[in-house]
Formats: C-alpha cells, structure tokens, sequence
C-alpha cells in the first residue's frame, strides 16, 4: 500500500524559516505591520526591566524611552562640558589682559602665580627661561638643572601628570599633579626658552591624558609676556 508523500517527511526533513529570512522580509516590506496592526498587540515579548511580559508596541515605546533617557544624558553631558570650556575661556582670557597691562618684569611671575592659583586651582607655579643667560634676571628664573632643561627642550607640547625624574626637587614634592608648559619664542619651531610649571594638590587636576589646547594657549601668552624682556 502507497504510503502518502507528506506523512513521510520527518521534522527534520521539513524546512524552516531562520531569523534572518523573517527580518530580511519585514526590512523588504515595511509596510507589514501596517496591514496586520493587530499582531503589535498579539506578539508579546519579556519586559527588558523584568516587569513580565509586554506587546510588541509597548517593548518598542520602552526602547525608545531608553533611547531618549540615554540621549538626555550625553546632551546634559556635553551641556556640562561646554559651560566648563566656557568658563575657562573667560579666565584665560583675564589672564591675557593681565599680562598685557603688565607693567615690570619684577611682577611677572607674581601675577601668573595669583592667576593660576585663583582660576586654575594650581597650589604652586614657578617659571624657569634659560634664554640670554648673560642678561640680568632674578634668580627664581635663572635654570638649575641642565638635565631639566635638556628635557624640557624635548617636549612639543605642554607635559602632564606625574613629576618626570628630571624635574624633581623643581617644585614641592608633596604635590600630586603636574603640568609643564614650554615656553616658545617662535611656536612653529617648538625651541623652548624656558617653561612655565604648574603643581596641584589634586591628583586630577593635571592627568596624562587631558586635553593640552588650554595649557598650550596659556603657554603662548606667558611667553609673549616674557619675550619682551629678555630679547
């Protein structure tokens, strides 16, 4: 007796449709949904907050609340550090009118001490310049370390986070963070004349993988302050 073709095919023989067939077909007909509204109601899913189960159209306005909530944190995010970036503008720019209403040599490092401290959170900054060494200046700015100054010319661009070996005994070693700033007569050539130190108590403060744009503005006005002087 004939047995019929199709009670002799097992499940494994029978084809099925893979997941990827079933979203290549609802990608090619976007439409689908709107012709069979009713499934969005009928297909329920798991709750991604583990609330049960939810349809189809609830799990998708969860998404994209989701979304949204991710979305309104980076916008806060990005408001934040453009209000930051703001701010520091603004003192780096007191600064620059500083130093151009400066009137003596003397008081030079005084005021960049007092502006560093006061709008940078920086606990102590010193300056050193190693330029015209037979000219006179103060003795806070004539160089002591060769080897410093030997590393300092290396740098092509301001230099932070922890005290460099070469540097050590130039500022107070209780400090936790560091910044050096090299001080350029001509910026395109990067040949330091001298450089500006900065310390922090804070370990955040100056980290190695900050952003330099800041420090290396500050760099070029303190040197255009100094140049004056010592050319």
């Amino acid at each position: 007796m004939q047995q019929d073709n199709q009670n002799l095919n097992t499940p494994a023989q029978q084809q099925s449709i893979s997941d990827d067939q079933v979203t290549s077909y609802l990608r090619s007909h976007p439409h689908f949904f709107e012709h069979h509204a009713s499934l969005l109601t009928e297909i329920y899913l798991p709750s991604p907050h583990g609330a049960g189960a939810i349809s189809l159209a609830e799990r998708q306005q969860l998404a994209q609340r989701d979304k949204i909530r991710v979305l309104e944190v980076k916008l806060a995010s990005l408001i934040g550090y453009a209000q930051e970036n703001d701010a520091t503008s603004e003192k780096i720019h007191a600064l620059c009118v500083n130093l151009l209403k400066n009137q003596g040599f003397g008081n030079l490092q005084n005021l960049i001490a007092k502006s560093m401290q006061d709008d940078f959170a920086v606990t102590q900054s010193a300056i050193r310049i190693w330029a015209n060494p037979d000219s006179p200046q103060p003795t806070e700015f004539t160089p002591e370390n060769k080897a410093f100054i030997e590393w300092v010319l290396t740098l092509n661009a301001p230099h932070c986070g922890a005290l460099p070996d070469a540097a050590k005994g130039m500022l107070n070693d209780h400090l936790a963070s560091f910044a050096f700033i090299p001080l350029y007569q001509n910026s395109a050539e990067k040949q330091a004349f001298g450089v500006l130190m900065l310390g922090a108590a804070d370990a955040e403060r100056f980290k190695a993988d900050m952003g330099l744009m800041y420090l290396a503005r500050i760099g070029e006005f303190v040197s255009a302050s100094l140049l004056q002087y010592i050319e």
